[in-house]
């Protein structure tokens, strides 16, 4: 099992936030420079993190996502933007480069929450499910 805590404001754009443009009449897309800063930071993040053996079969996935409460409760449910499947995508797509697993398809189950927090972050755990 894999299990930390990132202390850090979650980001707010998200990989749904790609641009795309026309080249040679063909659209090729990219990302923005802030969407490079989110990636920047969430890699920089998750690298500290990586387990020392990839997982190669079936895992569980639970991402807790702990924004800034302000004039929230803190443990809060968070009902605004942004969307948890936009917040995954990218933070999946960095656990794969990272090599947390041989590919995010191993992702069978996943728990993703948003909330509002005193100690903003993101809660990330990983277990090994049906063997």
């Amino acid at each position: 099992m894999t299990e930390f805590f990132m202390t850090m404001v979650p980001p707010t754009k998200t990989y749904q936030e790609k641009k795309v443009r026309m080249v040679k009449g063909k659209p090729v897309f990219y990302e923005p420079q802030e969407l490079k800063e989110v990636r920047a930071k969430l890699s920089a993040h998750l690298s500290q993190h990586v387990p020392k053996q990839m997982y190669t079969s079936a895992v569980r996935l639970v991402v807790k996502w702990c924004f800034p409460q302000g004039k929230h409760g803190n443990g809060e449910y968070k009902t605004t933007k942004p969307d948890t499947d936009n917040l995954q995508k990218m933070l999946k797509d960095i656990m794969t480069d990272l090599h947390y697993w041989k590919d995010d398809a191993l992702v069978a189950s996943e728990i993703v929450e948003k909330f509002w927090a005193k100690i903003p972050g993101i809660y990330i755990s990983i277990s090994q499910i049906g063997e």
